[in-house]
């Protein structure tokens, strides 16, 4: 399925499997030979591409870390999340139904893409890159929210405290749940 619910075509699913299967691949390989011993050319030989594949796929060997499949899908759950939530309710519904419907596969490629992310210290510039990119995504979500601020300011520092909360809750906390949805709660009481 695309992010739209529409059935994703051969040539994305294609794209989306070559992506799973380059991150399996190289968390099998750092999981055997530790990060810095890993290679872009050996996760590309083992997941059978060229470097330069993985290139298109990942930046850097950094980027394979990375957990950014599952924004889109959060902020989109973001936008249609139900009209009386409040913002932070909102995002919490959409960060609780996203992560709520990953398969057993899924969930564990996303802990350990999350763990791996913050044991790496090179992952961590990369880390804050995505906060920020998030707090963006949120913050032009926010206009298609019903009854949320106009102004860009207002927006990006309710934008700036759901990313916060995310910060202080999932740091060496792979994956979001409990702690996220509490500490969320824990916002939106202290909002009203």
């Amino acid at each position: 399925m695309s992010m739209s619910g529409e059935p994703a075509g051969l040539r994305e699913r294609k794209k989306l499997k070559t992506r799973a299967t380059i991150r399996r691949e190289a968390f099998r390989l750092i999981k055997e030979q530790g990060y810095q011993n890993t290679t872009v050319e050996q996760i590309s030989a083992a997941a059978e591409i060229s470097p330069r594949t993985f290139s298109r796929y990942f930046p850097t060997k950094e980027a394979v870390l990375l957990s950014d499949d599952h924004i889109a899908p959060i902020v989109s759950a973001f936008v249609e999340a139900p009209a009386e939530l409040s913002v932070i309710d909102a995002y919490r519904h959409a960060v609780e139904t996203t992560f709520g419907a990953l398969t057993d596969d899924q969930r564990e490629e996303a802990i350990t893409g999350q763990r791996l992310m913050y044991e790496v210290p090179e992952a961590r510039g990369l880390l804050y890159t995505e906060y920020v990119r998030l707090i963006d995504q949120i913050t032009e979500a926010l206009t298609k929210r019903p009854d949320q601020p106009t102004g860009e300011l207002e927006r990006r520092v309710l934008a700036g405290a759901i990313v916060g909360v995310l910060i202080a809750a999932s740091h060496n906390t792979p994956l979001p749940g409990d702690p996220i949805s509490r500490c969320l709660r824990v916002l939106d009481q202290k909002l009203k």
